[in-house]
């Protein structure tokens, strides 16, 4: 999200949820690794014995795990004050079989841990595949907080190991339960070494920690609720705000269940891994999904992504706002490094232009997220009907849709659009071109389509609630910003034929070519 005061764009306003750095001392805690595979659905109470020695992980099962029976007890019950408990892991992602180590927080007598993999599971969307004994909890000591960029680090002794034997690759919440029900989701990826073949979903964790507040502090506002006071370097090494992990749950969960249930073949992995190289995890992948808001993007991840795409691997990017920050992974890729406005401050200013944590069409190494996502970021806040340009592209088949049709709501937050005086890809076919007002300033949000010259299809949504209204007006969004059922049904078909065209490699060739249609829209 922008903090630009000209031209119509908006500064965000959300609540402050600012975490309190628990106090106390943790000299000599720590506990092995330990828990069981689990094979029931239903976790037991917080009264239950502690759990027996580990078990063997179980043999790799001949059942499709999209099809196995899920736990719908996963959502968390009861949030209870902030130092009930609170958690981070100290990795964002392991192959599986690695171990993860868990730092943990709690003013309860024990905890335990379960591990729940999301996806379709018939409706349940998530399945239990390991829990902890029960574990001694203590209140771990206060936040450490460096001055000079204004990053909040929890440091934390770490608390129990979480083996991730057997675990299939996958996206994953950690739910803590104190004794007594406090809860809290603490979020891990077991991530794919290879994505050959496969459609790879991307999670956007450095995204996650920008809007994170915990400690008082973000990438956006300080304790004192300003912008000026915000963080320029903000730690993995602390819990998540409010239920953990929010931008997971709304914007990315979605697709997640969505694609297991089609039974798309899919790998996963984080932007952090991307950067690093990702084990290669793109190489020969059929198509990469880049989720609901995916803001903030390294030079690495964006130069990996562009290879992918220049050979021949379909890009969908189903949100916006979009590899719209550059910035930096540092100490061991567990700070995440954006100066924004103030640039000029970043040491690598003067040094390596390419590597200043600012917006990526800023100076000084202006290079737009456009030329790669083929829309352009426009602005913060809108609320719209998202209304049908080109009814007959193949994305659209099978919805019934005419031109003009509308979906009310469907654009907002943030959107994109498409502007042919920044770097775009041609031919582009605009298929959704939707009329807006973004304080007080007209525009549109625009979804794009075009092939890069491997024969590789590149689709953008151009708006921010994609993801999220493949699930609204259920459960789990009951509101979801007035979007209706109809909406979601439209999107859901939508998404199905992009994720099954994609997944057969190389679009051009198989599917119709983008129709450019960009100057008689503009």
């Amino acid at each position: 999200m922008a903090e630009t005061s000209g031209g119509g764009l908006g500064r965000r306003r959300f609540l402050r949820v600012a975490g309190a750095a628990a106090a106390g001392s943790v000299a000599g805690w720590g506990a092995p690794a330990g828990g069981t595979p689990v094979t029931a659905s239903p976790p037991p109470s917080a009264a239950a014995a502690t759990a027996p020695s580990p078990a063997p992980s179980p043999a790799p099962s001949a059942v499709p795990e999209r099809l196995l029976p899920g736990d719908p007890d996963w959502r968390l019950r009861r949030y209870g004050p902030q130092e009930a408990i609170e958690g981070y892991c100290d990795r964002v992602s392991v192959l599986p079989g690695e171990t993860a180590g868990l730092h943990v927080s709690t003013t309860a007598g024990r905890f335990r841990v379960t591990a729940y993999r999301m996806g379709w599971y018939g409706g349940a969307l998530a399945r239990a595949v390991w829990r902890s004994p029960w574990t001694p909890g203590l209140r771990q000591g206060p936040a450490a907080f460096a001055a000079g960029t204004r990053t909040v680090t929890a440091g934390w002794r770490r608390t129990l190991d979480v083996p991730t034997e057997g675990w299939p690759e996958g996206a994953y919440l950690l739910r803590l339960d104190a004794e007594g029900g406090p809860q809290r989701y603490v979020p891990l990826v077991v991530r794919s070494a290879s994505g050959a073949g496969r459609t790879v979903l991307v999670h956007a964790a450095p995204t996650w920690q920008a809007y994170n507040r915990w400690g008082g502090y973000s990438l956006y506002y300080g304790e004192n609720g300003q912008y000026y006071s915000r963080s320029l370097v903000v730690s993995f090494d602390r819990p998540y705000d409010k239920t953990g992990i929010k931008k997971f749950l709304v914007h990315e969960r979605p697709v997640v269940e969505l694609a297991e249930r089609l039974g798309t073949p899919v790998a996963y992995t984080t932007s952090v891994d991307l950067d690093a190289g990702g084990d290669g995890v793109l190489d020969g992948a059929s198509a990469v999904v880049f989720l609901g808001h995916d803001e903030y993007w390294t030079p690495e991840t964006r130069r990996r992504v562009t290879a992918a795409r220049d050979a021949g691997t379909n890009l969908a990017f189903l949100g916006a706002n979009t590899c719209y920050r550059r910035i930096r992974l540092e100490k061991d890729a567990r700070d995440v490094v954006c100066y924004k406005t103030d640039a000029s401050g970043d040491p690598m200013y003067g040094r390596h232009p390419s590597l200043v944590t600012t917006d990526y069409r800023a100076a000084p190494a202006a290079d737009p997220e456009s030329s790669l996502v083929g829309v352009y970021y426009d602005g913060f806040p809108a609320d719209a009907p998202y209304v049908v340009h080109a009814p007959r592209h193949w994305l659209f088949a099978g919805t019934g849709v005419a031109k003009g049709d509308a979906f009310p709501h469907l654009v907002g937050v943030e959107y994109d659009r498409v502007t042919p005086d920044v770097p775009t890809p041609r031919p582009l076919e605009i298929l959704a071109h939707s009329p807006l007002t973004c304080v007080g300033r007209p525009s549109f949000s625009d979804s794009a389509y075009y092939t890069a010259p491997s024969g590789a299809g590149v689709f953008a949504t151009g708006t921010m609630r994609w993801a999220e209204a493949l699930m609204a007006g259920t459960r789990d969004s009951p509101q979801a910003h007035g979007i209706d059922g109809r909406t979601r049904h439209f999107v859901t078909a939508v998404t199905e034929n992009l994720l099954r065209g994609f997944a057969e490699g190389p679009a051009a060739g198989r599917l119709p070519e983008p129709v450019d249609n960009v100057g008689k829209v503009y």
